[in-house]
């Protein structure tokens, strides 16, 4: 090792030197999610994974970005869900997206066990209270859990998206 240490405008060149686009691999869908702070939190982590972010296009999730954003003109990949969540959710099953949801289910897999997204993959994120509606959680291919050792019964829905997502990005 040389001594020379790296300075953090020079990594960050390095690790990505121009905007991503829609690399359309990998979605993160927090379709219910109430609180503003998790989306923009959320918008974060798909920047640094390279996933894009799926959101209906309702103002509460508008305003909700636009007070998150803290990427500016350097925003990763978003796509508005419309008209329904539910079509959405269609038009993608029927791309071929395999659907993932972050959930306490009779069957999950926990997080480490998890194998990195091999195909195109829709990462589906619930409502803080409620969770991934049941009607939708019938339709996935796989549910998530993510093991605790504390008082919990769960985490903050950007944290656990946050800690999913990196796996499926196959950086974890």
């Amino acid at each position: 090792m040389s001594g020379a240490k790296t300075k953090p405008a020079e990594l960050r060149r390095q690790r990505r030197s121009r905007r991503h686009g829609c690399w359309g691999h990998l979605v993160v869908a927090p379709l219910w999610v109430a609180y503003d702070a998790n989306l923009g939190t959320l918008l974060r982590t798909c920047d640094a994974v390279g996933a894009c972010l799926a959101v209906p296009r309702t103002p509460h999730y508008q305003a909700a970005l636009a007070r998150g954003d803290t990427l500016g003109s350097r925003r990763p990949c978003l796509h508005w869900v419309a008209p329904s969540k539910e079509a959405w959710l269609a038009e993608q099953r029927a791309a071929g997206f395999r659907m993932v949801a972050v959930e306490l289910a009779d069957g999950a897999t926990p997080l480490p066990r998890l194998e990195p997204a091999r195909t195109p993959t829709v990462l589906l994120l619930g409502h803080e209270h409620h969770g991934v509606p049941d009607d939708v959680l019938a339709d996935v291919d796989e549910c998530i859990e993510i093991p605790m050792t504390g008082l919990g019964a769960s985490l903050n829905v950007a944290v656990a998206g946050s800690l999913v997502v990196y796996r499926l990005a196959g950086l974890s």
